[in-house]
């Protein structure tokens, strides 16, 4: 009798009703489907033979793969120019995010709502390929490895986001601030940036995964093989048949594998730790207080 006056005493939010049961199971079965590629690339890249059906394990084992593409000297420059424009456009970008954010949140700023509209518009249009290769060209980004930097160092979608994250702070904090008599640079380094670490983490991930994986870009712009990319390069290396000459036997289908887990390898590292973060940014300016 105790048990039965328990379970009917249970508060309806403590029940497990039948949609979480059918919404575990909905994004489970998501999981798997996801999950199921990701496992063959990686059994693929381990497997010396080459096999095109799904394995659980590789049938020989093998690391062949990995070792042709880490001592490919034609992947050297290729790899630290991904590295130095990954870090170079995600600090540019989270600069201009940043401070363009900050500006927009000043409503006492003549033309705020002006200067929000113009970015938002250029959301909505572009202006085509070919002026943007004409403007590029006049700032002599053309065959150079630095329009990756510049390139990605203004996203709208970015700042609209960090404005909206800006707007979420208590607007008692910037009046006691300017009270005490701070400037709003002031505000803005002792103030917004402590409080903004999370949208900092999640927007500058978002960042780091444009420029490491900008493909197109390089495909456009740069025909330098000294000026491309990581991405660029592996892929012109295994689709194109540019394979390297090593001393491993090593198949086709796992070098181009193992082609594919090294390009997606440093963010498969990276995400568990700023998972939280990512997760985070897509709600960045969701909730207002």
């Amino acid at each position: 009798m105790a048990k039965e006056k328990e379970i009917k005493t249970k508060k309806p939010s403590e029940r497990t009703s039948l949609f979480d049961i059918v919404n575990y199971i909905v994004f489970i079965i998501i999981g798997l489907i996801i999950l199921v590629p990701i496992w063959k690339v990686v059994v693929d890249s381990l497997n010396k033979v080459g096999v095109y059906q799904f394995q659980l394990w590789p049938s020989q084992f093998t690391l062949d793969g990995y070792r042709t593409i880490i001592e490919t000297t034609a992947l050297i420059r290729p790899f630290f120019n991904s590295v130095i424009t990954t870090l170079l456009g995600t600090l540019l970008g989270l600069v201009l995010s940043t401070l363009g954010g900050y500006v927009l949140v000043q409503f006492e700023m003549p033309g705020r709502e002006f200067f929000a509209y113009f970015l938002l518009f250029t959301m909505i249009f572009s202006g085509g390929m070919i002026p943007e290769y004409l403007v590029m060209k006049q700032l002599h980004l053309v065959n150079n490895m630095w329009i990756l930097v510049v390139k990605h160092g203004m996203n709208v979608y970015n700042l609209v986001l960090m404005r909206n994250f800006f707007e979420g702070i208590p607007a008692s904090l910037f009046e006691a601030a300017r009270i005490d008599g701070c400037s709003p640079m002031r505000i803005f380094f002792t103030i917004v940036l402590p409080l903004s670490k999370a949208a900092l983490a999640s927007i500058g991930l978002m960042f780091a995964v444009t420029v490491w994986n900008d493909y197109s870009t390089v495909k456009i712009y740069i025909t330098d093989p000294n000026q491309v990319n990581f991405q660029y390069k592996l892929r012109n290396m295994i689709m194109d048949g540019d394979t390297p000459t090593t001393s491993y036997e090593v198949s086709q289908n796992t070098l181009f594998n193992a082609g594919i887990i090294s390009a997606i390898l440093p963010f498969m590292v990276l995400y568990p730790f700023l998972q939280k973060y990512f997760v985070k940014g897509v709600n960045i300016g969701a909730v207002k207080e």
